[in-house]
């Protein structure tokens, strides 16, 4: 089978040779030259613009986009649409937001294009382990793209899985992401208590190592930061600020739409926005607060 890939950074580069590997024709389009010669170093067809990838692919044509998510999608989409042909599939494979997404396939139909929805886990790690697929659209477009999807998972039969309709892909990615939000915040807590106990000089990379085998709390995450650890012992030159990519964000207003609690992504969502405050304003406040209440003293900046 042959497709088109828009997007060639880490992610889209390394699902590009798995493809290619596994027997598929695959024709490149990235904005840097550099990206396109490297998946054609690696056995893909290279374009130089999107005329010029849709024009290598025989119709009915499978486009793939692995861009960010917002903007660049609609722009891409716009730019594809006097290129295509009614009966062509686009598949979004990057992380939309799931209500973007609704209109973005509605859009597509209107146009006389397919729409496929696959939300996309496996990062840089993809190329080696497989991805894990969780894919929205009509029950015949995902039948198509069945060779493409056994190619990049795991297994043939593993990692991978028609959610519904077009949306369910990337709603189901969203809610992964929460989770993986709190996962992420109760390990990095846990660990932060461990160190903090000195009287027993513990080290975290060996708990790590323990913990990833056997351990009912045993995972891919934990062997990453195992892998950190060993790395990095006290993560000497890191600092404490972490982003989010705005799925833990959509996962906790979805949440709130459905009145269903989810204290736990929540407030892992705001340990990470907390934790990109250098001045933070809040604490300065509760220590006035107490300071006129009470009389309690207050530490003067120097």
């Amino acid at each position: 089978m042959e497709l088109g890939m828009v997007g060639l950074g880490k992610m889209g580069a390394n699902m590009t040779v798995r493809l290619v590997g596994g027997g598929h024709r695959v024709v490149g389009y990235a904005r840097t030259k550099s990206a396109v010669d490297a998946v054609v170093a690696q056995g893909a067809a290279g374009a130089d613009s999107l005329a010029s990838l849709v024009g290598q692919l025989a119709p009915p044509r499978v486009v793939w986009l692995m861009i960010p998510s917002g903007a660049p999608v609609d722009q891409t989409l716009e730019a594809l649409r006097p290129l295509l042909a009614p009966g062509d599939t686009i598949v979004d494979g990057g992380n939309s937001y799931y209500r973007d997404t609704l209109r973005r396939a509605k859009a597509t139909a209107d146009a006389g294009f397919r729409f496929v929805d696959v939300g996309t886990s496996g990062g840089i790690w993809g190329l080696r382990e497989g991805y894990s697929m969780m894919v929205g659209g009509d029950v015949a477009d995902v039948e198509r793209l069945r060779p493409i999807l056994e190619t990049l998972a795991p297994g043939p039969r593993l990692g991978w899985g028609r959610m519904g309709p077009v949306g369910s892909g990337h709603f189901v990615k969203m809610v992964h992401n929460g989770i993986e939000y709190g996962l992420m915040e109760a390990y990095a807590e846990g660990f932060a208590v461990l160190r903090a106990k000195a009287e027993f000089a513990l080290d975290l990379h060996q708990v790590a190592e323990v913990w990833r085998n056997g351990s009912v709390v045993r995972s891919w995450l934990l062997e990453l930061t195992e892998a950190a650890l060993a790395e990095n012992p006290t993560l000497a030159g890191i600092e404490p600020w972490v982003a989010d990519s705005g799925e833990g964000r959509w996962t906790v207003t979805e949440a709130m739409e459905l009145n269903i609690p989810a204290p736990v992504i929540t407030l892992s969502l705001q340990a990470r926005l907390r934790s990109r405050e250098t001045d933070p304003f809040a604490e300065r406040l509760l220590a006035m607060m107490r300071n006129k209440f009470g009389g309690h003293d207050v530490k003067r900046e120097t």
